[in-house]
């Protein structure tokens, strides 16, 4: 599995809020298959096979416009591991159990 980290900013907008913009984008993630998705206060990260994702980013590019955005930018950060199943969970946990083991650096 793959993981994209997405953060879509609609530009010229005429206000500073975007909450509505996010929201409208949680919606339309709701409504995709094949994917996990988690969002945070800067950024969704998704979680499925990369050509799936891809799809999905194309389409969540597309919500601000829908809404009446003029412009609209997406930056998109891809982790394609294939040496190993990894998710958004794994990689939590991996930290997680690093913070449990005694810190060498003190």
């Amino acid at each position: 599995m793959a993981l994209a980290e997405i953060t879509i900013v609609p530009i010229g907008t005429g206000s500073t809020s975007l909450s509505s913009y996010v929201a409208d984008i949680h919606r339309a993630l709701e409504l995709q298959s094949g994917i996990q998705f988690e969002m945070t206060s800067m950024s969704t990260i998704i979680e499925g096979p990369l050509e799936r994702l891809l799809e999905v980013i194309r389409v969540l590019h597309e919500v601000p416009f829908l809404q009446g955005a003029e412009r609209v930018s997406t930056s998109i950060k891809i982790d394609d591991r294939r040496d190993k199943e990894g998710s958004i969970v794994q990689k939590m946990r991996s930290v997680t159990e690093k913070l449990t083991q005694p810190d060498v650096l003190m």
